[in-house]
């Protein structure tokens, strides 16, 4: 492809890679096609800077032309990916732990680091279907970026000779040979190993080398206060296909892969570590480690380090063998028992450790990856829905003879029930019954999770987390299961080993939480739990909260809900740890993390803090190590300042902008339920403007799009429903409801007040300023004109494409920019130098669409199809 024309954002790695590409097109396509597919491109650009409308050459692409064209423009917003995660536009904006260090007072840092010692921040990995690249192109987009590294180092040649261009240039070839649409959908078995390749291939290696960072910061040894953890095979809610059969798949895998790790880590140490006893002291210790090998080899009888690290290898294998049936990428010297516990091996390490006269930074990295990862890898949640809960339970105590209609009780009724089975001794589960599949599966689950952390340890399942949670006898109902499978003991000291988390996801919920968690802790054997615990987790779903009452409404109820559950938690002596489910996009909670944690309300953060991170994100969060290592270190550093820095605002602004916020999210909940739940003829709207049902076709989860076979909103999961707005570039969910609540608001220089002295309010409007800045209202126009009701789409479109302008008039007016991004100029250049390519996509798509839903059946069209939604995603980057 030609360079970008000079009036575009500039990034000469977006150039280098580009005329690669079009050099790889016209070498495997022909320079005819090559010269088609850079008039269209050409002539995009022409538009984007007002010089000209699209013409018939898309009109002039053949079916096969087409599919050409529809890749090399992915491709390319795959490669500009790539060039801006090299400069760091995707990488968080924010600070690292020093520098923020660096901006507290002195009482405030010793606060920090007091706080070090007891915070948690944890992405959280999960399965959820946003991810349209197959992992094989993300290899080999890993692989470009490799050699991109080696390039910006100076090298002429890769380690087998080849020139680095070449090289590259035949990364890139590679890439647009593979295919880039999965013929089978992903099952569970899948979506384990893609986890794994993230926490094995990045989280392992960054996080000890960011450790060693920050104890240098610190002048400290900081507690392992970040970690990984994941939903994948643990995750139930409306997915059948996650089983105790996937729980084990998860766990053991896990434990193969850092075990594993740590063999051949210490293997090179054993190549490393040559010391003689002969020039250096050697300790009682590793005198005994050196001795429990039984290597009576003359050659080594004076390397103490190395025999003791034959010793400790053969222990780890044994273990490896032992917990996971794996065997170990080299056989040990001899037979050794297993290590009992994660802690066993750390003290062996730390005997080597402590037995060298100067620090050895890999033996110090094994050390603390011990300290971090276990035997498990990454902590493991369970989820489940609270009415399979209630289900469950209600059959357990049937067939016990307990109560034959459980779910006839009132709420009070079932606490008193359910407390009372918690303090016997006596299970409920027969084993000798035949209970339902469903009660079978959740029963498995319970004694999986039991299972696994009998064999790689406590930290492998900590939490079980219930959707749909409303009332506490949504978590005791967990606890019963839980209590069947030995995790749950009651009793004067009651024991619980794995955490009840409500997940509030509805507008309704969220308000209601508060009252659910002082019930909770009014129950003497629940408050005993958390204290011994030392906090209590409770979830929060943008997702839903956002699909339920709109953008505005969404992110307002969250930040409430958090302020009043914070002084539940003083009252009752416990911890709050909240732990935010955000997706990619905005309109499920998507933004900077470093914005997100920063913005949270005074109080609620805490030191402890875990946020999801799914689907496109993760591969643009941490494909790399150096942007995991960046965006690791700026949720570090964000969670640490909004835990230890004041209230912003002063009480008298506080109460000033919370009615304020009160009566627009009051004004934008009005106006988005009206369109979405209050309009005739708006779901078959939206399923005919939108591509919701190709979407289905593209096999990027293991779950189902729907949690029943109901086609209503209120069914659809949220991220379709996100997804396919953006597909037709409305995105409606990230702002919709919030241009009549701006144009009803009355003062408007108390709103530009709040955007200048409001951390919440800011983030919020600049999240909303990125959708708006992706949307395009005259695309989603010609989207509109899939819908076969004419009259319909004439009737609801117009009032979207109204509201859309003055949401974007009134955040103008707020921010007092004179257009969208000026403020932000890297996100701006990133959004300009894509829409070009979009634009071509989305053009495409509609035409597809509008052919494969007049019958036509060549399978082309259903191709072209998929293959648009996944490159206009991979351009838009976070649209699911």
């Amino acid at each position: 492809m030609a360079p970008i024309p000079q009036n575009l954002p500039q990034n000469p790695d977006v150039r280098f890679l580009g005329r690669i590409l079009g050099d790889v097109i016209r070498e495997a396509e022909g320079e005819a096609l090559f010269r088609r597919i850079e008039y269209i491109r050409a002539a995009s650009v022409d538009r984007a800077r007002g010089a000209a409308e699209i013409d018939s050459g898309l009109d002039a692409l053949s079916l096969d032309d087409t599919l050409t064209f529809v890749r090399s423009f992915m491709l390319f917003s795959m490669l500009a990916n790539l060039a801006e995660d090299r400069q760091g536009v995707a990488a968080e904006a924010g600070a690292t732990l020093a520098e923020a260090l660096a901006t507290l007072g002195p009482g405030q840092r010793e606060a920090a680091r007091a706080l070090l010692a007891r915070a948690l921040v944890a992405p959280v990995l999960t399965a959820h279907p946003t991810e349209v690249r197959r992992k094989s192109m993300i290899d080999h987009r890993n692989g470009i970026a490799a050699l991109m590294r080696a390039r910006d180092r100076g090298e002429a040649e890769t380690r087998e000779g080849e020139p680095l261009e070449a090289a590259i240039h035949g990364q890139v070839a590679l890439l647009w040979r593979t295919r880039a649409l999965r013929r089978e959908r992903l099952v569970v078995a899948d979506e384990i190993d893609t986890a794994l390749a993230w926490l094995r291939d990045v989280f392992v290696p960054v996080l000890p080398a960011l450790y060693a960072r920050w104890e240098r910061a610190l002048g400290a040894r900081p507690a392992g206060f970040v970690a990984p953890g994941s939903w994948i095979g643990g995750d139930r809610d409306g997915n059948p296909f996650v089983t105790a059969a996937e729980l084990a798949l998860a766990t053991r895998r896990n434990g193969a892969a850092i075990l594993t790790h740590y063999l051949e880590r210490v293997h090179a140490l054993g190549a490393e570590l040559t010391l003689s006893s002969e020039l250096a002291a050697v300790s009682p210790g590793l005198a005994a480690l050196a001795d429990a090998s039984g290597d009576t080899s003359a050659a080594r009888a004076d390397e103490p380090w190395r025999r003791a690290l034959t010793h400790i290898y053969a222990r780890l294998a044994a273990t490896l063998a032992a917990r996971t049936g794996v065997m170990p990428p080299r056989a040990a010297t001899h037979g050794a028992t297993i290590y009992a516990t994660p802690g066993e091996l750390a003290a062996d390490l730390a005997v080597i450790a402590a037995s060298l006269a100067v620090p050895n930074a890999a033996v110090d990295g094994l050390v603390r990856a011990v300290e971090l990862f276990g035997f498990h890898l990454a902590t493991l949640d369970l989820r489940q829905n609270a009415d399979v809960h209630e289900r469950v339970v209600a059959e357990l105590l049937a067939v016990a003879g307990v109560m034959a209609d459980y779910r006839a009780l009132g709420e009070d009724a079932r606490v008193a029930l359910l407390r009372g089975e918690l303090a016997s001794m006596r299970p409920l589960a027969n084993p000798h019954w035949d209970y339902s599949a469903e009660t079978a599966s959740e029963l498995a689950i319970a004694g999986g999770a039991a299972a696994a952390r009998a064999a790689f340890g406590a930290e492998t399942i900590r939490a079980w987390i219930v959707s749909k949670a409303a009332s506490v006898s949504d978590l005791l109902e967990v606890l019963i299961l839980l209590k069947e499978a030995g995790l749950w003991r009651g009793g004067a000291a009651p024991e619980c080993a794995i955490m009840p988390v409500p997940l509030f996801e509805t507008i309704e919920d969220l308000q209601a939480a508060p009252g659910v968690m002082r019930a909770f802790f009014a129950l003497p054997e629940m408050a005993a739990c958390a204290r011994a615990r030392g906090y209590q987790e409770v979830m929060v779903g943008y997702s839903d909260s956002n699909k339920d009452g709109g953008y505005l409404t969404s992110v307002w109820s969250l930040h409430q809900a958090g302020l009043a559950l914070a002084p539940v938690f003083a009252d009752a002596g416990v911890t709050m740890q909240l732990f935010h489910g955000r997706g990619g996009a905005v309109g499920r909670g998507g933004g900077s993390s470093f914005a997100a944690i920063r913005a949270q309300p005074p109080g609620t953060v805490q030191g402890r803090i875990r946020i999801t991170e799914q689907g496109e994100v993760i591969a643009a969060k941490y494909g790399t190590r150096e942007s995991a290592a960046a965006n690791l270190e700026a949720m570090a550093a964000a969670t640490l300042l909004a835990s230890v820095e004041g209230d912003p605002l002063s009480a008298a602004d506080r109460a000033r902008f919370t009615a304020a916020m009160e009566r627009l999210s009051a004004d934008a909940f009005a106006a988005y339920r009206a369109l979405v739940y209050g309009t005739g003829g708006f779901r078959v709207f939206f399923r005919g403007m939108t591509p919701i049902r190709e979407i289905a076709e593209l096999r990027i989860g293991s779950r189902p799009a729907s949690r029943t076979k109901s086609d209503a909103i209120e069914d659809l999961r949220a991220i379709p429903w996100v997804f396919s707005w953006a597909q037709a570039r409305v995105m409606l969910p990230g702002w919709f409801g919030t241009g009549a609540a701006f144009a009803a608001f009355p003062d408007h220089g108390l709103l530009r007040e709040m955007h200048a002295a409001w951390p919440f309010f800011r983030t919020t409007l600049a999240n909303m300023e990125m959708v708006l800045a992706k949307s395009d209202m005259g695309i989603a126009a010609r989207y509109a004109g899939l819908v076969d009701d004419r009259a319909l789409a004439d009737a609801i479109f117009p009032r979207i494409r109204e509201s859309w302008q003055r949401a974007h008039d009134g955040l103008l007016a707020i921010s007092g920019q004179a257009r969208l991004l000026a403020d932000n100029p890297a996100l701006d250049a990133s959004i300009r130098l894509r829409l070009p390519y979009i634009e071509p996509l989305n053009l495409l798509q509609i035409e597809l669409l509008r052919r494969f839903r007049c019958g036509e059946a060549d399978e082309r069209v259903k191709e072209g199809i998929l293959l648009s939604i996944n490159a206009i995603a991979t351009a838009l980057r976070n649209s699911g």
